[in-house]
């Protein structure tokens, strides 16, 4: 078996030419449109979902229960195994698989935003939530779909472009439904309509836009890997299928060497960006700035930086080793954190906002194209690829859904320079179990990397 430093170094450094080649294979632009649609819905029923409340003149405290509402991207894996066990009907002997599952996450996701489209934050924030909560439940499943997709159907040489293209188009989605949403809102506005109505049609438009989706998942090919897993499971009862799916991704998981300390450090790693960026928003408007600020630079600005960020990060797990990649991702999105401390001091300055936000989102963008390589070369058994990812990324979110809750807090215990120095402090737990798995060979366990 190939430790991962070797495969890295036996294959030639590639070219420009060639690295920017890659991104144009159908498999990878495949990728890249699902990526867009799955970080379309985030926000809808994050931060854009907490504008449209506030301005309908919602209370605070119960707006800050909403970020509650993410807990389905927590929760993923209890329901992953369904996706990898059962068929759709009708969908899934029409398309395969993997594809029937992504057009029904789909179409259940646009249903979910038409209902969070028709409530009313002012009258009714219960069924807000309840919409809020199915928008998320329904992107948490098409989330799993996805990244099953992606791990099954690029093959080695196109997994690093992959990732690139799909963090890319994730944030871009992400764009779209936040600074797009607001833009959109105040176009309809312009026009005459409601602020109410004006939000109604801002998520109906949001809601046409997941039909890039669908239409890319019908253009797909079914990943040669997931046709391999149907076959060695046909026959068999359902229940059966679901059981093997679960209970095999997690027990083949756990009797691996040092599962838990990999459990932990799939936790930590992208601790340190979320954070700090939990706290981006109130940061940027106590420094001064305006709401179209926030929208110029914060999305503009720093869409720029990421999709930068996310092809650099591309090119950097091609280049180096794994473990290599995750050291290089780890430091960069660590130190970033530092832009914002020297922000705080140059105060409304426009363009330190803008180098500030091209910092933070860059290196993150860089940090999360090698850490998905990274889950992806922990799922390597396609009859449950969506669960043992989903349990992963599920880890992952534990960090900006429960443990950067307290952020505020300390920003407020210690005022903004020394929150994002300490910030940078918190990526030291994470880098202290990569040089602990390191040491240990968990990286050259791991076989060949698919970087």
């Amino acid at each position: 078996m190939t430790p991962p430093e070797a495969a890295s170094s036996k294959s030639a450094t590639p070219s420009w030419r060639e690295a920017w080649a890659v991104y144009l294979q159908p498999r990878v632009l495949i990728v890249l449109m699902l990526g867009f649609s799955s970080g379309l819905p985030l926000a809808l029923s994050g931060s854009t979902l907490q504008i449209w409340m506030r301005e309908s003149g919602v209370e605070l405290g119960t707006i800050g229960l909403f970020a509650l509402v993410g807990t389905p991207y927590t929760l993923k894996f209890l329901w992953a195994p369904l996706v990898d066990a059962l068929h759709v009907p009708v969908l899934s002997r029409a398309f395969g698989r993997r594809r029937g599952w992504l057009v029904f996450s789909q179409l259940l996701l646009i249903g979910a935003i038409l209902l969070l489209a028709l409530t009313d934050p002012a009258r009714s924030p219960l069924f807000v939530a309840l919409g809020a909560l199915l928008v998320a439940a329904m992107s948490a499943t098409q989330d799993i779909v996805v990244d099953a997709f992606r791990v099954e159907s690029l093959s080695e040489s196109e997994q690093a472009a992959g990732m690139a293209s799909y963090v890319a188009a994730y944030r871009i989605g992400m764009l779209v439904s936040t600074a797009g949403v607001l833009f959109l809102v105040s176009a309809f506005e312009d026009t005459g309509i409601g602020r109410s109505a004006a939000w109604m049609w801002g998520y109906v438009a949001m809601a046409a836009l997941v039909l890039i989706g669908t239409v890319t998942a019908l253009a797909a090919t079914e990943p040669g890997q997931s046709a391999v897993a149907e076959a060695a499971t046909r026959g068999e009862a359902a229940l059966s299928r679901v059981l093997r799916a679960a209970v095999g991704a997690f027990a083949e998981f756990l009797v691996r060497k040092r599962a838990l300390a990999v459990l932990a450090f799939v936790v930590l790693f992208k601790l340190t960006d979320a954070f700090s960026g939990v706290m981006t928003a109130p940061f940027v408007i106590d420094l001064g700035f305006t709401r179209n600020d926030y929208a110029a630079i914060v999305k503009g600005v720093g869409l720029v930086a990421t999709l930068v960020g996310g092809f650099a990060g591309g090119y950097v797990a091609r280049r180096y080793s794994l473990v290599t990649s995750l050291w290089i991702g780890g430091m960069l999105q660590a130190m970033s954190n530092l832009a914002f401390a020297w922000l705080a001091y140059v105060g409304t300055s426009q363009w330190a906002l803008a180098v500030a936000i091209s910092a933070e989102n860059f290196t993150g963008a860089i940090g999360t194209v090698i850490f998905v390589a990274y889950l992806s070369a922990l799922c390597q058994n396609p009859l449950h690829t969506a669960t043992q990812y989903a349990l992963l990324t599920a880890l992952a979110a534990v960090g900006r859904t429960y443990l950067s809750s307290g952020a505020g807090y300390v920003a407020e215990a210690t005022g903004w320079p020394l929150f994002f120095v300490i910030s940078v402090a918190i990526a030291i737990p994470s880098l202290v179990l990569l040089a602990w798995l390191h040491r240990r060979g968990h990286f050259d366990e791991l076989g060949p990397v698919r970087v």
